[in-house]
């Protein structure tokens, strides 16, 4: 082995975590959006193809695509994208319902200027996007929202646990807005959560934080019902 070779392998790796990493980001998005939807089968072969590469950086990309809960690994069938049950839709809602309004109240204490003008911006952007029906953006900026809401909790433990929660909300989310038709309900009452913390009223921003993720929620449920009864 040459003395270059070491050396050459090492970049050989480097890129082909460099690509994986551009095709996990690049499917967690088609995920998200819904262009994968729950059970679809991501054929290494036809995703390389696709993508112009070998199928060792789309395998690392669906690994890494499974270690965020997005694609499971089944055997024989390979990488296929993950669904909810309506008991893990049950239990997520449960979790963010115990944990958020809690960090929340220990959150608002501290928020600065700064803090409400990036949330009020937050706010806008969310409510421009439902209105404007681009469902696409409805998950991912829900949970830019809660997540500001709660970024002074100094709690990084239930923090990670709510971004995770909030990560298998996103499809969820979008659906439950998009059959209910509670758009103008979620941009209202995401202004009156942080009109209340800015007035000072922070038990009742959290009461309302609360009763938001239950209504969400039992919403959603009631959508999952009716699908498994149809």
């Amino acid at each position: 082995m040459s003395v270059d070779q070491p050396a050459a392998e090492a970049r050989k790796s480097i890129r082909h975590k460099t690509v994986a990493a551009a095709v996990a980001d690049a499917l967690r998005q088609r995920i998200l959006a819904g262009e994968f939807a729950a059970g679809a089968q991501l054929r290494q072969d036809a995703l390389a193809s696709e993508f112009g590469i070998s199928r060792i950086p789309v395998r690392e990309a669906l690994l890494q695509l499974e270690a965020s809960g997005l694609v499971k690994i089944v055997p024989h069938r390979g990488a296929v994208v993950s669904g909810l049950s309506l008991e893990e839709i049950e239990d997520i809602f449960q979790l963010r319902v115990q944990l958020e309004p809690s960090l929340l109240i220990l959150s608002a204490h501290h928020f600065t200027k700064d803090d409400y003008k990036e949330l009020h911006g937050l706010k806008q952007e969310y409510s421009i996007a439902l209105k404007s029906g681009l469902v696409q953006q409805w998950g991912e900026l829900n949970r830019r929202f809660h997540m500001g809401l709660l970024r002074h909790a100094g709690r990084p433990r239930s923090m990670g646990i709510v971004a995770s929660l909030l990560q298998d909300c996103d499809r969820p989310t979008r659906l439950q807005l998009s059959v209910s038709g509670d758009v103008a309900r979620a941009d209202t009452e995401h202004s009156q959560i942080l009109d209340l913390c800015e007035a000072g009223e922070i038990v009742s921003a959290a009461n309302l934080l609360r009763s938001h993720i239950e209504h969400a929620g039992h919403s959603l449920i009631e959508i999952y019902r009716k699908s498994l009864a149809a």
